[in-house]
């Protein structure tokens, strides 16, 4: 049962990862909007999108799967921080989707890691 739950919160955050790198490594208008209005467009947008992108492989992987949730809740912090300070909940007339968006797979990562926390190496086991 754990395995399952477990796997199924990892597919959907990636899948979310994934599905979204369309619009960054296309130059969707809404993409090159939001990465210009914080001053990372175009080098943050693909810089970004190819972070997403490893993250999302490493969650599918199961000895990496504390590294994708990881490199998530960072990549994630970083959009939620912008979204609080720049962007603002509402982009485009989006009706805060894209937020929603961002604070639901912050959660789900921190979620996955949590539960995978005594895979991390460098983190004294703890029975």
């Amino acid at each position: 049962m754990k395995k399952n739950i477990t796997l199924t919160l990892r597919i959907i955050v990636a899948l979310i990862l994934i599905q979204t790198l369309r619009f960054k490594f296309t130059a969707h208008p809404d993409s090159v909007y939001i990465f210009s209005q914080v001053g990372l467009e175009p080098y943050g947008r693909i810089g970004i999108g190819i972070l997403e992108l490893i993250a999302g492989i490493l969650l599918l992987i199961p000895k990496t799967i504390w590294m994708g949730a990881t490199l998530t809740l960072g990549v994630i912090s970083g959009a939620i921080f912008m979204h609080l300070t720049q962007l603002g909940i509402e982009v485009n007339n989006d009706g805060g989707v894209l937020f929603i968006t961002a604070a639901f797979i912050f959660i789900l990562s921190a979620i996955i890691l949590y539960i995978y926390k005594n895979e991390i190496p460098f983190i004294k086991k703890r029975p």
